[in-house]
């Protein structure tokens, strides 16, 4: 410690030498001791590394997922998992459909293609009790509050544990994964020699991430015991370490329309990145849209973000539910949804039917777009309302929606265009917004990466809305692009040296109470001392910068002597300035738990200090007991556990 903090340290100890009374902070009497903030040299506080032969990245996606690896002796090279069998006509199938399979009694039974097909393969009968799942990962992002008991919902309309089903789709790519390097290698893979990598959207919040650490446990990927074996990887960040290394012949600019030839392939400024050039990744997956802004910091090329992650939910299945949304307007909600429950296999169908004619939308198509109806949607309907599918088709007010004689919904290119437009109006407002603000300026490229920026229709849009002002690079396997980056980034997770926190983070304290600066109700009487109660100690504000290894320092005192564990209520908000607790938009998001059993000392006053770390992935907290110098068990837990 410096003298000069040491210093900072007494004066503020010194004015708050008063313990707190209890109600501080709806917590066991705590008092702040040392606000300040250092940039510690990580090394410091870190655990002797264990050396891992190999790095395996999961893209677990809202439509597909996969894996991909890289042996840390041959860092180079990025092996993307093997073929899968049963992929769909007109889609390449390095990935596998999120798709999971669970017998009638619960159990796992397949992923990917295997539960797809196997599931429409069941007799109408039976198939109403197997348990069915897709695009569930959105339920993460949009349950408000979520937690280790969410529930989702299988296409049969039963419920499941999410953590269940999240942690078998974990354990089925672990499986897979270590199959193969055993394979590889002729021998038995031992999972300690494996770092994972999960990645997940930016724009996600701390549960959600947390959520994945979780079922990931749970499916034994990792144990509590050694966290630091799987790290959580930000979707657009994985690309963006991917995006900068891309050389030439890799990828297509959109202002030529052609791969980049012509130029020596080992040339590894491919897109020509020179030092502090500032450029945007915008992922566009199933389910999110995620949006970063990098700067490159050469010769190691490290990153730097210079704007906090931002995006929302309009990915590729917004496409699908305006479908969904056309089907229910033609021939009746209260039919669409019978006959998602009653033939759920069917139902699967039609929207891979959709799926590969979604993907022959561009904007310059003149015929139309031919989907074909599962036999037992034109069966149930006439049996259902009592009339033809070919009738619903002429009586419903929908224009370019027509029956064509050889039993498929013709839709001109136009009617397919409108299913897209308010999922890319979103994207596109949000790309408007993100351009507009005085932090993204003099942006060189944008990276179009994710399963959705191979649609023609929103590469057009994007182009239509940047005029020329950056040039826009999509990666030639755009759709592996995440994977990829993931990888490169379990080899080496320093490589994003500063981010933006998304949020501004804190605790509520007892201040000493001033008159004309504190509102007189909140004033507390204590042993005849006056406190201001629910102050908001700021740990790290909103779109703050924050260097890797760079840590927050607060000191805690348990209340009682006996005391066994200290909870402290953790408050966000997405303002950057708040002064008290009980501000509008700030919620308790989550607690800071100090074990501090084992570690009684003769001081007269405990003191704990905790250090947090808000620059990498996931938020992090060590303790230590200063008067023994011993490590206190610490953990910032927002899931509610």
């Amino acid at each position: 410690m410096t003298e000069k903090e040491l210093e900072i340290d007494d004066l503020i100890t010194d004015a708050m030498a008063t313990p707190s009374p209890a109600k501080s902070m709806g917590d066991p009497g705590i008092t702040p001791l040392s606000p300040t903030h250092i940039l510690k040299d990580s090394e410091e506080n870190e655990p002797p590394r264990h050396h891992f032969v190999v790095v395996v990245a999961i893209d677990f996606g809202t439509t597909s997922s996969g894996y991909a690896y890289a042996f840390t002796k041959e860092p180079e090279c990025i092996h993307t998992m093997r073929r899968w069998e049963g992929g769909d006509p007109g889609v390449s199938n390095q990935k596998t459909p999120t798709t999971i399979l669970l017998t009638p009694d619960k159990k796992f039974h397949s992923f990917g293609y295997a539960a797809r097909d196997f599931y429409h393969d069941l007799d109408p009968t039976e198939s109403k009790q197997w348990l069915y799942l897709e695009k569930f990962k959105m339920k993460l992002h949009t349950t408000a509050n979520l937690s280790i008991d969410t529930d989702l919902h299988a296409a049969n309309g039963k419920k499941v544990k999410a953590l269940d089903i999240f942690a078998y789709a974990l354990a089925f790519f672990k499986e897979q994964a270590l199959k193969e390097l055993s394979d590889q290698a002729g021998a038995e893979f031992d999972n300690a020699d494996v770092r994972w990598v999960i990645t997940v959207p930016a724009i996600w919040k701390m549960p959600a991430k947390q959520f994945m650490r979780e079922a990931a446990y749970k499916a034994a990927l990792v144990t509590r015991e050694n966290p630091d074996q799987l790290i959580i990887a930000l979707e657009p960040e994985a690309a963006s370490i991917y995006c900068r290394k891309l050389r030439l012949h890799q990828m297509v600019d959109l202002g030529s329309k052609t791969a980049l030839n012509g130029y020596s392939p080992t040339d590894n400024a491919g897109v020509g990145m020179t030092q502090g050039d500032r450029y945007v990744v915008v992922d566009c997956g199933g389910g999110t849209v995620d949006l970063t802004v990098h700067q490159i910091r050469l010769p190691e090329g490290h990153l730097k973000e210079l704007y906090k992650a931002s995006g929302g939910p309009y990915g590729s299945i917004g496409i699908d539910y305006e479908f969904e949304k056309l089907l229910c307007k033609i021939f009746g909600q209260d039919f669409i949804d019978q006959f998602k429950i009653k033939r759920p296999a069917a139902w699967v169908d039609l929207m891979i039917a959709f799926e590969s004619r979604k993907r022959a939308a561009t904007p310059d198509r003149s015929n139309p777009l031919n989907i074909n109806l599962p036999f037992s949607f034109i069966d149930y309907y006439k049996k259902f309302r009592g009339h033809s599918v070919e009738h619903a088709l002429r009586k419903s007010n929908v224009d370019f929606v027509k029956w064509s004689s050889q039993g498929m919904l013709r839709m001109s290119p136009d009617a397919m265009n409108a299913l897209f437009k308010p999922t890319i109006d979103h994207i596109i407002q949000h790309l408007t917004e993100l351009f507009d603000r005085p932090e993204v300026t003099d942006i060189k490229f944008l990276f179009l990466v994710g399963g959705f920026a191979e649609s023609p229709l929103l590469q057009q849009a994007v182009q239509n809305m940047l005029q020329g002002r950056s040039r826009i690079i999509i990666p030639h396997d755009v759709g592996l692009t995440i994977l990829k980056g993931a990888v490169l980034f379990g080899l080496d997770p320093s490589i994003i040296k500063v981010r933006r926190s998304p949020l501004t983070y804190g605790v509520g304290v007892l201040n000493r109470f001033v008159e004309g600066k504190h509102p007189p109700e909140k004033m507390l009487v204590k042993d005849g001392m006056r406190w201001c109660t629910d102050v908001f100690d700021t740990f790290i504000s909103a779109d703050q910068s924050v260097a890797l290894g760079e840590t927050v320092k607060r000191s805690y005192t348990p209340a009682k002597p006996s005391q066994q564990v200290i909870v402290i209520h953790v408050y966000c908000s997405e303002k950057e300035s708040v002064t008290f607790i009980t501000d509008p938009g700030v919620r308790k998001c989550g607690s800071l738990k100090l074990d501090v059993s084992g570690t009684e000392s003769p001081a007269a006053r405990r003191e704990i200090q905790t250090l947090m770390q808000f620059g990498d992935t996931e938020i992090r907290a060590m303790a230590v007991d200063v008067a023994t110098s011993r490590t206190v068990k610490a953990s910032i837990d927002f899931l509610g556990q």
